[in-house]
């Protein structure tokens, strides 16, 4: 490669620019991202600093040093060029006097080397810097597909060796090629005629070469260089030859049989879509022809000056070395007696040829074996192939298998037929694939490569790539010729093979098979190319080709990039498609076999595999799993299986069927297992009430098994219900189409089906609920009977407290924990024996320490022990460090072995040590520790630490002195080369991302719920101060381009020590990134909030006198949180996936805190009368004197407060009315979180309501609490202001009282008797109209006989009040019609009638506000509540409040309850029953109506779907009153 640097920089290639870079000091990850980026020579010369800091992101040094040693190259070169121009001068101004004179095309004298490159090109431009050698054609061989490179180097020219070698000569024929048809005829005729005279008068074989360079004297060019020649007419150079009949005198048709026909051997340039030749003339003078014969030639020639044809007097001709020479006429004697001698030598030669012994015959079968398997026993079951393929032969296709047993990723496939009648015709019938073409290999900016991948499916189903169009498809992608193709298609290939080789697929985990079945054409040579360049190499690349005529063209091409021993080792040549297909079937880990699944007769029925391919989404367990695993194989790998489990890995289904067939020992049943079994058993028993979709969670302690025991479950159930695992990157609604088709796959009755168990791991309680939910909505559309139990979903969940799970609700959880039973200890401590027998304890390490229970001590006297004799500076120790480190705070965190290799290998470079594999560079320690796991979707490897308890340890005891944890993240938050390394980056970018944003939440199964990361936690309590945390945190920021959710936990952190600059500014940042982010919105909102808490505290803190002035700054920090909250209400409002309240709830804290800073001012705090300023100055015009000046930016703000704060508690009330608050969803991922979530929100309101009355009812509230009568001179507002006070101010808060307060009844009175005594007449607002029948109702409930419960009647009448434009109705007024106007037993049909028409109409626009505050949020996130439900009474009496079903329930626990409302269990109940009334109604089409309403059917929303039944029958129900209207319950049908 040094040579190469010899060489022009611009002609440099992608690769001799990184090898230039390299040896400059360079470090590899920016080698490699500007080999991305296709930098070659031209582009290097074109850099400057600021395209490598801004595009490149290098940092100033690399990038200073890049353009630095740049330029001084160029100047070395010109320093060069200069010199070589001073000495050669007098030779450069020969040639041009020269050039001058040669006015006309040379006939008779022009030797070889006067010709220049072709058409007048740059000769610089043209040479390449590398020149590879090549082998000519073979000789004289009838349809070989031959092809040579540009630039490549054919041997020197040569003379006659042993007569059946040809001779060769070289023309480079530039200039003649572009002649008019008579000169170029003349010219190539006379060279042919000439080179074939010397060889048949010596009796020699010859090839005359036309294209390739014949002297070193071509500028820029080498000796035997092939170049080509452009032809736009063969015939010409055929037709040329016709002059064979004018040059010689006698003989001629000897002549016309040794000289061949012209061949045109075809010129490959990567770089250029120009067609070009190699013109090739074979000479064969057999014996037979020319014995005892002189061949004499007049060589013809074009004359300028006559412009006429003429011919040379006759010459014999001869070769004498690599040149024909004329035989002088002294020498003719001699020539002529030695022409015997001649034949003699060339019939003996003739002879010997065919006398050769055989060659020895090629091991092939071991070759394509050894190829196959990487030179292990077997083809490795994870590896991925990649096809290479053109058209199949059709009696080829039947020899397939073993491509339908291969890991195929995908298909590059030339044949346009291939769907019709070729390869993937053939394929499909077996297999699921993706029909691509290649610009479907084109990935949009801003996708990351996990997305690309899962948009195209490419770990779940082979991905066809028809290369050359499609003849089937009726789009537009017809099939194009080579040249066409090159210039369409070449740039998409190259970007295709780019990204597999360089982003999907690591090296080493795939490996490419070019199978050659029909004649190559240039294409799939350029396909060979750029697999060649973007894997480096040639190592994983083989071909297979039965016709050793179609290996020709294919191995001239990939001699020219890798070498000829290289292209014979990877290549295996004449082995038949049927001989192929045998031998690798032999080596396959499995045979193809058919897979079964139960069925409900009890047999069984055959899984065709592509149909289960096509259900993508899950791992279908069959009845006969693993039976397909050879013999050869168990006894190769059982011993590595087991121990890898044992180790510490995730068990197969492998281990369970060794176990099961007795192979190794039996996997242990814990405890859990048998719960999970007995749960599940309990489940299938036949049960009229039986819910279709069933649950079942595990919830286990990190690393304690919890997932062998669910899979455990599903395996020894595989053979009696249909089982699956269900891959979690697929969303809900594809894994609920693929379970109902894996549940219905060959039943006959989709009524009388098994149930399907699909297990699910570690996702999260809204993906199972989505799931559930998906699945019944199906099971409701597929109209399956009531009570027929269709799926259960085991889910595998881990938790810091999994007992305390299992005591929540121990008819659905189970529980799996670290601490071993006395049964279990005694299988654990036997197996241990059994094991250790045959395995050192250090090769079994989990199962050691899951034998001692996971022991504190007994982990770190193994962890103490393990780390003696570390080499602590080692790169190796540090890999273990930084796994260790993500593995403590990251759950499920691992890192690629791609990226190990990268941390590894930059040191082995540095230290000028060659790579070795990765296994061998691992230290005694890492082998140990490092648990190697392969993903199950795309077999990539990587490693974690044996268990997260190991993890920890280790941690801990390989900080140095100085070392801390922060400061080991900050390591590995710069190490560059794992943080730009391309394979696997996602996952590593994400665990990264989870370690400094991923807050601890306890329904995730965390131990806690963390304000931030566990790991910026630890180092803010260990490390002294938070500037640690702050400078991690700032790094990330910049590492992650600028993240503003980095920002915003910036934000955070500043505020929480009080930082306030430091996080308004961090807050501004996140928000200028993310405007319209309402949790970011939110933070920047908390900022102030914290700031104005602050300033607060400092006034009593600093006994600071609070005045106008000294309060103003702190009332200016409350104003602007103030605005921020609701900037955050606004963009909450219009995000249509996310429900974030945090804003409403803000402004009202901040807005009591401000009041309360405002009524303690000395100018406000004067007892009464100083309140009564304090809200003439909020509630009026008038500005006291004091304030007046000081305050003058605020006054505007502060008179729209109390406005300001009742719309926000009137939407929190509005939002709570409609929906349940107790519902125990999991949390989006952190950054999308409030900052401060409400614990008991229904609490909090009533509090705050009764807050903002006291600050605005003046001192009467307070009077009227100890129970003194009302002033009679109070206004309405303070009326209103005094029954907020008391908590009767809003629906929500009303309600409350029904469950929460003692004294509910004696504060109802309170809140009545501030009201008109005579209502109707008062015109009440329509709040005011809302809350005073609210609070007849509650009272009513309370207190049924109390006389102070206005009657219906007059509720009713101030029901009209309401706008008749429903539309301007609040939902609490509309509501509050369903209510009041539900008809009676005892009105008259007209009564009825008039009353279902204004419930129907409210019932309407209820129903369209209910889903404009529903957005997209699924319902099961915010599920409707239910406030009343019809009783057996009249009047007020009829309406049963939720509180009195408690009594009846309170038994339970809140899961326990939630399942018996579920089940419709709780229904059932004699003392529910008693309380409600029965209503009646039917079914149609699904939909539930109500029996009652003559004119308009009254439609009824079930509030459980799939009790709704199928057929359209007579049913009752109970009824429900909800914000979104009336609902069915427990829907039976009547007999």
């Amino acid at each position: 490669m040094a040579d190469n640097f010899n060489e022009s920089p611009k002609n440099w290639t992608e690769s001799q620019v990184s090898t230039w870079l390299r040896s400059i000091g360079v470090k590899e990850p920016y080698v490699e991202k500007l080999s991305e980026e296709e930098v070659d020579g031209q582009v290097l010369l074109t850099l400057d600093e600021d395209f490598l800091k801004s595009k490149i992101c290098m940092k100033s040094g690399p990038a200073h040093l890049i353009i630095q040693k740049r330029d001084e190259l160029i100047n070395s070169k010109q320093r060069v060029q200069e010199k070589k121009k001073a000495t050669t001068g007098k030779t450069n101004e020969l040639e041009k006097n020269n050039q001058k004179s040669a006015q006309c095309l040379s006939t008779v004298t022009e030797g070889p080397s006067v010709q220049s490159p072709v058409k007048g090109r740059d000769v610089c431009e043209e040479k390449q810097p590398a020149h590879d050698d090549c082998k000519p054609r073979p000789f004289d061989q009838e349809g070989i597909d031959f092809i040579y490179i540009k630039h490549n180097v054919l041997q020197p020219e040569s003379g006659a060796f042993n007569l059946i070698s040809p001779c060769h000569e070289y023309k480079s024929f530039a200039i003649a090629a572009a002649l008019d048809h008579t000169r170029l005829q003349v010219k190539f005729a006379r060279e042919v005629l000439k080179f074939a005279a010397g060889c048949m008068n010596i009796r020699s074989n010859g090839t005359i070469h036309f294209g390739v360079m014949d002297s070193k004297g071509d500028a820029g060019y080498v000796h035997g260089e092939v170049i080509g020649i452009p032809v736009e007419e063969k015939d010409i150079y055929v037709d040329a030859l016709d002059y064979i009949e004018r040059s010689f005198s006698s003989d001629k048709e000897h002549v016309r049989q040794c000289v061949r026909p012209p061949r045109f051997i075809e010129v490959m340039d990567r770089k250029s879509t120009e067609k070009t030749f190699v013109i090739e003339v074979d000479i064969v003078p057999l014996i037979n022809i020319v014995k005892n014969k002189v061949y004499a030639v007049r060589l013809p020639n074009f004359k300028e000056s006559t412009n006429k044809i003429e011919f040379e007097k006759e010459t014999i001709l001869r070769r004498v070395g690599s040149k024909t020479e004329p035989v002088i006429d002294k020498d003719l004697s001699e020539f002529y007696q030695r022409v015997k001698d001649r034949d003699a030598q060339r019939e003996e030669a003739e002879k010997s040829q065919f006398l050769c012994a055989p060659e020895n015959c090629q091991d092939l079968g071991r070759k394509l074996t050894m190829l196959m398997t990487s030179g292990k026993k077997f083809i490795e079951k994870e590896k991925w192939f990649i096809l290479v393929t053109n058209k199949i032969k059709p009696d080829d296709l039947c020899n397939i298998d073993w491509l339908l047993n291969t890991n195929l990723f995908c298909v590059f496939d030339f044949d346009p037929d291939s769907k019709v009648s070729g390869l993937c015709s053939t394929y499909v019938q077996h297999h699921a694939a993706n029909m691509h073409f290649l610009q479907s290999y084109r990935i949009s900016s801003g996708m990351s490569i996990k997305e690309f991948t899962a948009n195209l499916h490419l770990f779940d189903q082979t991905s066809w790539i028809f290369c050359n169009g499609r003849s089937d498809f009726k789009g537009n992608e017809t099939p194009c010729d080579e040249m066409t193709w090159i210039k369409t298609k070449m740039t998409l290939l190259r970007e295709s093979v780019s990204l597999i080789c360089k982003q999907i697929l690591p090296k080493g985990t795939f490996q490419v098979i070019f199978l050659l079945t029909s004649p190559v054409e240039k294409p799939l040579l350029h396909t060979f190319y750029e697999f060649f360049t973007d894997m480096e190499g040639h190592e994983d690349i083989i071909c297979i080709c039965e016709s050793e005529t179609n290996f020709q063209k294919w191995q001239s091409f990939a001699e020219g990039s890798c070498g000829k021993e290289s292209v014979n080792n990877c290549s295996v040549v004449g082995m038949k498609m049927s001989h192929i297909n045998s031998t690798l079937q032999r080596v396959q880990h499995a045979k193809i076999c058919a897979k079964h699944l139960p069925v409900f007769v009890k047999g069984t029925c055959l899984l065709e595999t592509h149909v289960e391919e096509q259900m993508c989404s899950l791992e279908i367990l069959t009845v006969d799993h693993c039976d397909e695993t050879s013999k050869d194989v168990i006894d190769e790998e059982k011993e590595k299986i087991e121990q890898h489990f044992y180790q510490g890995g995730r068990v197969t289904w492998l281990n369970f069927w060794l176990a099961e067939h007795k192979y190794v020992g039996k996997v242990i049943e814990r405890d859990a297992y048998h719960d999970a079994s007995q749960l599940l058993n309990d489940a299938l028993k036949h049960n009229a009430d039986q819910i279709p979709v069933h649950r079942i969670n595990i919830y286990h302690h990190p690393g304690s098994g919890g997932s062998t025991v669910a899979r455990q479950v599903l395996w020894n159930n595989r053979k009696d219900l249909r089982c699956a695992v269900v891959k979690p990157s697929y969303s809900v609604a594809v894994v609920a189409q693929h379970a109902i088709q894996l549940r219905e796959y060959e039943e006959k009755d989709h009524q009388r089906c098994l149930p399907v168990l699909l297990l699910m791991e570690d996702s999260d309680k809204e993906y199972l609920e989505d799931l559930r939910n998906e699945l019944e909505v199906a099971i409701n559309i597929k109209q399956i009977q009531i009570g027929t139990l269709c799926f259960i979903l085991l889910s595998c969940r881990r938790s810091h407290d999994p007992e305390r799970k299992c005591k929540e609700s121990p008819l659905q959880n189970v529980s799996v924990t670290h601490k071993l039973s006395a049964q279990e200890k005694r299988s654990f401590a036997g197996k241990r024996q059994v094991l250790e027998e045959r395995y050192e304890p250090e090769f079994i390490l989990t199962f050691v320490l899951m034998s001692e229970g996971f022991n504190v001590d007994y982990v770190r006297q193994f962890v103490k022990h393990l780390l003696q004799d570390i080499e602590r500076r080692s790169v190796t120790t540090r890999l273990i460090h930084y796994v260790a480190l993500l593995n403590t705070y990251v759950q499920n965190s691992f890192i690629s072995q791609s990226h190990c290799e990268a941390l590894l290998a930059l040191t082995i470079h540095l230290e000028k040590v060659h790579k070795q594999v990765f296994e061998r560079s691992l230290s005694d320690q890492a082998k140990l520790v490092f648990l190697h796991l392969k993903d199950d979707r795309t077999h990539i490897d990587s490693v974690r630490i044996i268990h997260p308890l190991v993890a920890k340890e280790i941690l801990q005891q390989l900080m140095g002195p100085r070392q801390t944890h922060s400061s080991l993240a900050m390591d590995l938050l710069c190490q560059d080369v794992l943080f730009e390394h391309r394979f696997g980056r996602d996952d590593y970018l994400s665990f990264l991302r989870q370690l400094f944003i991923r807050r601890s939440r306890i329904s995730k199964g965390d131990k806690y719920d963390s304000l931030f990361s566990p790991l910026i936690e630890h180092v803010r309590d260990n490390e002294e101060s938070p500037d640690k945390a702050i400078e991690l945190l700032k790094e990330a920021f910049q590492r992650f381009h600028q993240d503003p959710f980095f920002a915003q936990q910036l934000a955070r952190l500043h505020y929480t020590y009080e930082k306030f600059e430091d996080a308004k500014l961090w807050a501004e940042t996140a928000v200028k990134l993310l405007p319209n982010n309402s949790y970011i919105l939110d933070t920047k909102g908390q900022v102030y909030r914290k700031w104005f808490q602050a300033k607060c505290k400092a006034f009593d803190h600093d006994n600071i006198s609070k005045t106008a002035q000294t309060t103003a700054d702190a009332v200016e920090t409350a104003l602007k949180a103030l605005e921020c909250f609701q900037e955050c209400e606004r963009a909450a409002e219009a995000e249509m996936e996310n429900v974030n309240c945090s804003g409403f709830f803000s402004e009202v804290e901040v807005g009591c805190s401000l009041l309360k800073l405002i009524s303690s001012l000395q100018v406000f705090a004067k007892g009464t009368s100083g309140h009564s300023e304090c809200m003439k100055y909020l509630l009026t015009n008038y500005i006291p004197e004091e304030i007046e000046d000081v305050w003058e930016p605020f006054h505007g703000r502060l008179k729209k407060l109390h406005k300001t704060m009742q719309d926000a508690l009137e939407w929190i009330s509005e939002d709570l009315s409609y929906f349940q608050t107790d519902i125990d969803a999991d949390e989006e991922e952190t950054p999308e979180s409030p900052e401060e979530k409400i614990g008991h929100p229904l609490t909090w309101l009533a509090k705050k309501f009764s807050d903002y009355g006291k600050y605005f009812g003046e001192a009467h509230s307070s009077l009227l609490r100890r129970g003194q009568p009302v002033p009679a001179n109070l206004t309405p507002f303070q009326k209103r202001m005094i029954i907020y006070n008391l908590g009767g101010g809003n629906i929500t808060s009303i309600f409350s009282k029904l469950t929460d307060q003692k004294d509910a009844v004696r504060l109802l009175e309170k809140i009545l008797s501030l009201y008109p005594s005579n209502p109707i007449k008062a015109r009440f607002g329509q709040r005011d109209i809302v809350n005073y029948i609210v609070a007849h109702i509650s009272l009513n409930c309370l207190s049924p006989q109390n006389l102070k419960v206005a009657p219906l009647k007059e509720l009713q009448t101030l029901g009209h009040q309401f706008p008749s434009d429903k539309r301007k109705c609040l939902p609490s007024a509309l509501f509050l019609l369903t209510l009041l106007f539900w008809p009676e037993d005892h009105d008259t049909d007209q009564e009825k009638e008039t009353k279902y028409e204004i419930v129907q109409s409210a019932v309407e626009h209820l129903d369209k506000g209910y889903w404009t505050k529903m957005k997209d949020i699924p319902q099961r996130k915010r599920r409707i509540y239910t406030h009343f439900f019809l009783g057996n009474g009249n009047g007020l009496d009829k309406f049963v409040h939720k509180r009195k079903f408690e009594k009846v329930t309170k038994g339970f626990s809140v899961s326990e309850k939630r399942m018996k409302w579920f089940s419709g269990e709780a229904w059932k109940m004699p003392e529910i029953a008693e309380m409600l009334k029965l209503v009646s109604g039917w079914t149609e089409d699904r939909v539930v109506y109500l029996e009652g309403p003559q004119k308009k059917k009254f439609s009824i929303l079930p509030l459980y779907v799939p009790s709704v039944p199928h057929s359209n029958e007579n049913v009752s129900f109970y009824l429900g009153f909800t914000f979104r209207g009336p609902v069915a319950c427990n829907i039976v049908v009547k007999k």
